[in-house]
């Protein structure tokens, strides 16, 4: 990890990108998210069926094939055809990506990929019976083992496209709080599946995480959604930071990101409120007082603001491109903001 004195703040988006033109959303991205900034690999889910986030990470699964089913993707015994599509579509981006990357006069340092962490998997796929994979701890185990085993092919593929450039892994977990409270309904619908206890959840993220450092992953974050984000839990798990939607974040939930920032780790703020694409972005200068007003309540030493990234509070696939292209920019914009009280 960089010290604050060579870090400065930083924009990214979440990964979902409108319309079904990955070149065209490719050239957006890297365009505006040039240094210091974060440009990722964006997910197209109005391609269709394996451009979602399920089947895109469940298509870098190793000994586990999944297939899409009336109830969503299932795990089956052989690779069939929704498989091979989204692996066909991922692959297609990632040589789209080098192509894109290769024209440029000056390539951004970092790239960043998303994938859906191990329990929102889990609890996403489907067992032959039509149970969730959640409900079963072997299913659950061969999931996150998968999942570690197949990150390593992946990244050595990102790294090729995108010679030299330090590689950033989101891990999506928007089922997390589900997961541990037991609420996620079982395939009746008249019971919930039981909850996933802590320390599960901590080993799980944990292997993973191992995984993608020893592929060569420079900083890896897990993404939550604010309402009973389990923060101590993704530190815990050795992630380098935690990715989170600021709006509904309760004064513990800020404690326990300050502590983060003050043990070396990143906050990914999702500072810009994206819930609605018709609604008028915010301010430059609202959105930055958004964030400075509870760091400085928090005691928090202003220079530590330039290690944080900035991202909108959700996916950008409602958007137009044009408008998803307005959301980089404004997040630069403010990204610069937070550079500036850094520097005093």
């Amino acid at each position: 990890m960089s010290s604050v004195t060579d870090l400065r703040a930083s924009a990214t988006a979440l990964g979902p990108w409108p319309g079904n033109d990955p070149a065209e959303a490719i050239r957006i991205i890297r365009g505006e998210l040039g240094d210091p900034h974060l440009p990722f690999l964006p997910e197209l889910p109005a391609r269709g069926v394996g451009s979602d986030a399920v089947g895109r990470t469940g298509s870098l699964l190793v000994d586990l094939d999944i297939d899409v089913q009336p109830h969503g993707w299932r795990l089956v015994d052989r690779p069939g055809k929704d498989e091979r599509r989204a692996s066909s579509a991922l692959a297609t981006d990632i040589n789209i990506l080098a192509d894109v990357a290769g024209a440029e006069d000056v390539s951004a340092t970092e790239l960043k990929i998303q994938l859906m962490g191990p329990l929102s998997l889990a609890a996403s796929l489907h067992l032959h019976n039509g149970e969730r994979a959640l409900l079963d701890y072997g299913a659950r185990r061969d999931i996150v083992d998968s999942l570690a085993a197949g990150v390593a092919e992946h990244l050595r593929k990102l790294s090729a496209a995108v010679p030299g450039a330090r590689l950033v892994v989101q891990v999506d977990e928007p089922e997390i709080a589900s997961v541990m409270a037991g609420t996620i309904p079982t395939a009746s619908g008249y019971r919930t599946l039981r909850s996933i206890d802590g320390e599960e959840v901590t080993g799980a993220w944990r292997l993973v995480i191992d995984a993608l450092k020893a592929a060569g992953v420079v900083e890896t974050v897990i993404s939550v959604p604010e309402i009973e984000a389990p923060i101590d839990r993704i530190l815990a798990a050795g992630a380098d930071g935690v990715a989170v939607p600021l709006r509904a974040l309760t004064t513990r939930q800020w404690e326990q990101l300050a502590g983060a920032v003050e043990g070396g780790k990143r906050v990914w703020a999702g500072a810009l409120p994206t819930g609605d694409p018709r609604a008028l972005l915010p301010k430059t200068s609202d959105v930055v007082e958004s964030i400075w007003k509870p760091w400085r309540q928090l005691g928090l030493e202003a220079s530590g603001l330039a290690g944080l990234r900035v991202t909108p509070s959700t996916g950008l696939a409602d958007f137009t491109p044009s408008a998803a292209k307005d959301v980089l920019t404004k997040l630069t914009k403010v990204a610069d903001g937070l550079d500036q009280l850094a520097q005093g």
